[in-house]
């Protein structure tokens, strides 16, 4: 079979758009995940979140959690941040982390779900989603405790460390019209 060319390629992926767009109510419902169900996302044991993070720990030569962790995690923060590029689709699709390294691209909450699997996996099971709700407004960040501190990873803003959860609590600005909460692969609670 002859390659595509860029023309074809290009027109073909018009034909998908239309097609999804025209079954996006369809589909948007079958992808409707409830709030107990968001921590069936976190994959921590997956293959493919297996070899990225072991491929983190390589670079350390002898892997040590409580020496290199802080500094893996670093490393996991850029890579999704760097290379797994940031896709808005025209409709709510999730995808788990698998799929977000085979296409290398998720939109934020993809993007935040594979962080959270892949400090899992790098041995820190405090690593949480965090979705912080405000109007129409939806932040994601990921963190996690580590030697008496929270790091808090987002995508935008970056890296900050608190010297308690409560006082990354108080950074979120909780305000009448704000909610917020959290999840990994064993709970889900509401915090605000």
């Amino acid at each position: 079979m002859a390659e595509k060319s860029p023309d074809t390629a290009e027109r073909l992926s018009r034909i998908y758009l239309a097609i999804i767009s025209r079954y996006k109510d369809y589909i948007e419902e079958k992808e409707n995940i409830s709030v107990a169900e968001l921590p069936t996302l976190i994959t921590p044991k997956n293959g493919a979140v297996a070899v990225r993070a072991d491929q983190l720990k390589s670079s350390f030569g002898a892997y040590d959690y409580s020496k290199n962790f802080e500094e893996a995690s670093k490393k996991a923060f850029s890579f999704v941040k760097d290379e797994v590029e940031e896709a808005l689709l025209p409709l709510q699709f999730w995808l788990v982390p698998e799929e977000t390294l085979a296409f290398m691209m998720g939109d934020t909450f993809d993007r935040n779900i594979l962080l959270c699997s892949m400090l899992i996996n790098l041995g820190n099971p405090s690593a949480k989603v965090l979705v912080v709700v405000d109007g129409e407004i939806r932040r994601l960040s990921v963190y996690y405790e580590f030697n008496n501190s929270v790091v808090m990873f987002h995508l935008d803003d970056g890296i900050k460390k608190f010297e308690s959860k409560e006082k990354m609590i108080e950074s979120l600005g909780t305000g009448d019209e704000v909610t917020a909460y959290e999840f990994n692969d064993k709970t889900y609670r509401d915090i605000v």
